[in-house]
């Protein structure tokens, strides 16, 4: 299988782009997240041990559809066989943003989940995050318990470790991140001041209805 490589290269730069806005944005740390995203086949991927805030499409890694790296100059991302086994139990995913932002992940840390019928724009773009339990960095047990917790939400908590949005795009995947993160300050904020007020069945019913006419 070929790939336009006029594409493949205006993809690294988005993802390249996201990283950094990303770690701009203090959603992760500068060793720590990655992203993916699927272009007719080929996985493209971050590396690792590269500084996130200066990523560049050059330091973007390519998997062909048959699993192998076509870019052996570089290090892929420890978390790559996770993304690999998301795509397999997602075939819509297009996108991936694994990352450590430190509100979401407190709530990842303290195995609760984060309330997203506080706000419309939160219950809209991810619905309800699930929770994937701890399995080690970097092995076939984390890729295992975090696909398959993907196949019931858009967001996982993963247990003491971060969090992972995903997306038919690396926009929405990204937004997703954002919002999450965003939701859970949302949560603390609103339980300092007595606690949060969710919306009603009624209006997160008409609010699925909206995204999913």
């Amino acid at each position: 299988m070929n790939i336009d490589v006029n594409s493949l290269t205006a993809m690294k730069k988005e993802i390249a782009y996201f990283m950094r806005r990303l770690y701009k944005r203090g959603l992760t740390t500068t060793s720590g997240g990655n992203i993916s995203a699927m272009l007719d086949g080929f996985l493209l991927i971050t590396p690792s041990q590269t500084d996130k805030g200066r990523m560049k499409a050059s330091d973007i890694i390519v998997f062909d559809a048959k699993g192998r790296n076509i870019s052996k100059a570089l290090r892929p991302s420890m978390e790559t066989g996770m993304h690999m086994a998301i795509y397999a139990a997602r075939p819509d995913v297009k996108a991936i943003v694994h990352a450590h932002p430190v509100a979401a992940t407190g709530f990842a840390a303290s195995h609760r989940l984060i309330d997203c019928s506080l706000i419309g724009e939160s219950r809209a773009l991810i619905g309800e995050p699930v929770i994937a339990p701890y399995r080690l960095m970097g092995t076939d047990d984390l890729a295992a318990v975090v696909a398959e917790a993907c196949v019931a939400s858009n967001a996982i908590l993963l247990a003491n470790h971060g969090v992972l949005t995903v997306g038919n795009s690396l926009l929405e995947a990204f937004d997703r991140m954002e919002v999450l993160e965003a939701c859970a300050r949302i949560n603390l904020i609103a339980k300092m001041l007595g606690g949060g007020k969710p919306l009603s069945n009624e209006n997160l019913i008409a609010i699925d209805k909206l995204m999913n006419p």
